[in-house]
């Protein structure tokens, strides 16, 4: 075997072994003490109502949901998928440093310094956020390719990358609107000259106008999506906060991060990139404008850990120098040793209270109220949901005509949470909340209405329900005081005195008009 070849297998088994690093670590987060996240239950409904778009996120989750299905729905899939994501952008930065030729050192540095970061948390939750960052490295990946040696069948590709990024969150806008003045500051400027430039458009507009009428069909509910996530939660974002969080991400890889900058500044064989430097310059500067969250940003750090890599592979690999090779690989693993059982791992409630101070300092306990509450609100959004199910299960069982029965909820988290851990499959939650709005099925009679109502909603129901039905009765609550749905309660009424589906109908199109305005 020649010696290139064993050269080449020792760099596959290396990346298999970061690869292989990055599952395992992604499923030892797994602690059973907590149910899924809110958010998954409405995401891994989608499978069920395939569509081009949806009022909370673009189609491609559904897809990835519709997958997840396919395989049995189990918590191991659901973990899968955003651990894989997770991989593949190691893999992603690593080809990256290939391309800008650092050596195997770059190789590991990089890998390291992206497998012991957020992305240990972020990779942990079935969310749109895991691929948005894949999306973000690759579609960087493609102009580094691009640029060095400029071969034109990248830029279809970099268009199709981008087509699967705006159908996952949309967030990939914030991409563009950072490298296009970017690419005007430099000489790349005479991309806007070629044709194959305006190809690669077409191709990514063509992917993303199934989307497009979606959106138009539905009167742009991405735009009031957008404007209620402004005034709901935006409104309490720091812009300086946001350049603090930051630091956060990648705080082992800040070194390699800081390097990569000088780097694409003052090292020649980087000059080429330069327009890299700019393009993080202006997209955080957007970012900023419109009051992003934190996370937001987290897709643009990978590949700049790949210039930093590569940068610090080349002149750290001679000499004194050499002797600092360590350090820079030692920093991201004691980063994550430190931090592991704060900032990475997943882990029980008392932990977490004993620890409140260390936790509420590093601003985990505040939620997007702008609040800080006992525990993270993630974590909070993990509990009660087997129990909710288990009681909206058994109230449901000791109905008649169970067959005939509606379960109304107040959010998506609460309907997605029933379907996902109810036993009986028939009987679809659903909610005026979220996608579930668009889910009623109201083709057959309605005798027994189940109601799923937050605490701060509840005081009321009873009276204000009952007298349309002929019973009604108190089913149960959820008692987790840890839970942020703490004291939800379960309201049966059966035999209707009106016309359940005609009243729900005008709730439907009253609840739409809401949202549009």
């Amino acid at each position: 075997m020649s010696v290139n070849k064993i050269h080449y297998s020792r760099k596959a088994f290396i990346l298999v072994a970061f690869v292989l690093a990055k599952f395992l670590l992604q499923y030892l987060l797994n602690n059973p003490y907590y149910d899924l996240q809110r958010d998954e239950y409405l995401y891994l409904d989608q499978a069920n109502h395939p569509a081009w778009g949806y009022l909370s996120v673009p189609p491609v989750t559904s897809w990835i949901s519709a997958i997840i299905q396919f395989l049995g729905n189990s918590v191991f899939w659901i973990r899968f998928f955003p651990a894989l994501f997770g991989a593949l952008t190691i893999v992603v930065v690593w080809k990256a440093i290939e391309e800008l030729k650092g050596n195997l050192y770059a190789l590991i540095l990089g890998s390291v310094c992206v497998l012991f970061s957020v992305l240990l948390r972020l990779n942990f939750l079935f969310q749109p956020n895991a691929l948005d960052v894949l999306s973000w490295a690759t579609f960087y990946f493609v102009v580094i390719t691009s640029i060095h040696p400029p071969t034109y069948p990248w830029f279809f590709i970099g268009a199709v990358v981008f087509g699967i990024g705006f159908l996952n969150p949309y967030n990939v806008v914030f991409l563009i609107m950072g490298f296009l003045p970017a690419i005007l500051l430099t000489e790349h400027r005479n991309i806007f000259i070629k044709k194959k430039f305006y190809y690669s458009l077409l191709i990514a507009f063509l992917l993303i106008l199934p989307n497009l009428i979606w959106q138009y069909q539905n009167n742009f509910p991405v735009y009031f999506h957008l404007k209620e996530l402004a005034a709901r939660q935006l409104i309490h974002v720091n812009r300086l906060g946001f350049l603090k969080e930051q630091l956060y991400y990648f705080i082992g890889a800040l070194p390699v991060i800081v390097a990569s900058f000088c780097a694409l500044l003052f090292y020649k064989p980087f000059k080429k990139y330069r327009l890299f430097f700019w393009s993080i310059v202006f997209t955080l500067i957007v970012f900023v404008y419109f009051k992003a969250k934190g996370y937001y940003a987290i897709g643009l750090y990978p590949i700049y850990i790949s210039f930093g890599a590569a940068f610090l592979g080349n002149i750290l690999k001679e000499g004194k120098r050499k002797y600092w090779q360590p350090v820079f690989l030692v920093i991201p693993v004691l980063f994550y040793v430190l931090l592991f059982n704060i900032v990475y791992s997943v882990q029980n409630p008392d932990y977490i209270i004993r620890h409140e101070n260390t936790y509420k300092r590093l601003g985990l306990l505040r939620w997007e109220d702008g609040k800080d509450h006992l525990l993270p609100q993630d974590f909070a959004d993990m509990l009660g949901w087997k129990e909710l199910a288990e009681k909206v299960d058994t109230a449901l069982n000791r109905l008649p005509n169970k067959e005939r029965t509606l379960i109304l909820c107040d959010n998506y988290g609460e309907a997605g949470a029933i379907n996902y851990y109810s036993k009986d499959k028939k009987i679809k939650a659903v909610s005026f909340n979220a996608d579930y709005i668009n889910w009623f099925n109201l083709d057959s009679p309605i005798y027994n209405l189940i109601r799923v109502k937050d605490f701060t909603g509840s005081e009321d129901e009873f009276k204000k329900t009952s007298p349309y039905f002929d019973t009604a009765y108190i089913a149960g609550a959820i008692t987790d005081s840890l839970a942020r749905e703490f004291g939800t309660t379960i309201f049966v009424f059966s035999k209707p005195k009106i016309d359940v589906i005609r009243r729900l109908k005008q709730e439907i199109e009253k609840n739409k008009k809401y949202e549009s305005n």
